[in-house]
């Protein structure tokens, strides 16, 4: 991708954390970028093409923090604890990424094949580590979409419900939701389930 591309991805984003969809113009994109207005159309045909690329961006950058810690040697419960924790202080941080996910992800808009292909090949690791659950007796058989549902997302909509002030959870209580959502997504063998 170009630097001037970047750049104006970028300031993009920071305006749309600030200001939302609705006061978002490509003006302000431009002064933000520090570029000339007719710059931007020479990456994006429109505001609409800018949004829609936007959305891609954010989705790269909020998979790659997802992944920070994470490697494959780990066990699948290693892997899970990261990714709920990679979820909780993504969600937790309130920056631009965290901010324009949330705010995408509120669109009511129809999800194209693209999208949704581009988004699973981003969270390619996070679906491969439910697939492996699965596949080896470990997880329900529920899907991954399912098992993502209950067990990564509740660090999303608790987090959320911590930056509100609804929730306070101390790092016991936090240790104990994660148990708790990998409990949901855990097949128990008979010996666990008669402890």
């Amino acid at each position: 991708m170009s630097d001037k591309k970047t750049q104006i991805l970028e300031a993009t984003e920071r305006l749309l954390a600030k200001h939302g969809f609705d006061r978002l113009s490509m003006q302000m994109v431009a002064k933000e970028a520090g570029v000339a207005a007719g710059t931007i159309y020479r990456y994006f045909s429109d505001k609409n093409d800018l949004l829609i690329q936007l959305r891609a961006h954010v989705v790269e950058h909020c998979a790659e923090k997802m992944m920070v810690g994470y490697s494959e040697e780990q066990s699948l419960r290693e892997q899970f604890n990261i990714f709920w924790r990679n979820a909780w202080e993504l969600t937790i941080s309130r920056d631009d990424n965290a901010i324009n996910r949330e705010q995408f992800d509120s669109l009511p808009y129809e999800n194209t094949h693209e999208q949704k292909m581009s988004e699973r090949e981003a969270f390619a690791p996070i679906h491969h580590f439910f697939q492996h659950g699965i596949a080896n007796g470990e997880f329900k058989p529920l899907g991954t979409d399912v098992l993502s549902s209950i067990g990564i997302e509740p660090a999303i909509c608790l987090a959320r419900k911590q930056v509100r002030g609804v929730i306070n959870l101390d790092a016991s209580a936090l240790e104990a939701v994660i148990n708790a959502c990998w409990d949901a997504i855990s097949l128990h063998t008979e010996s666990e389930l008669s402890k």
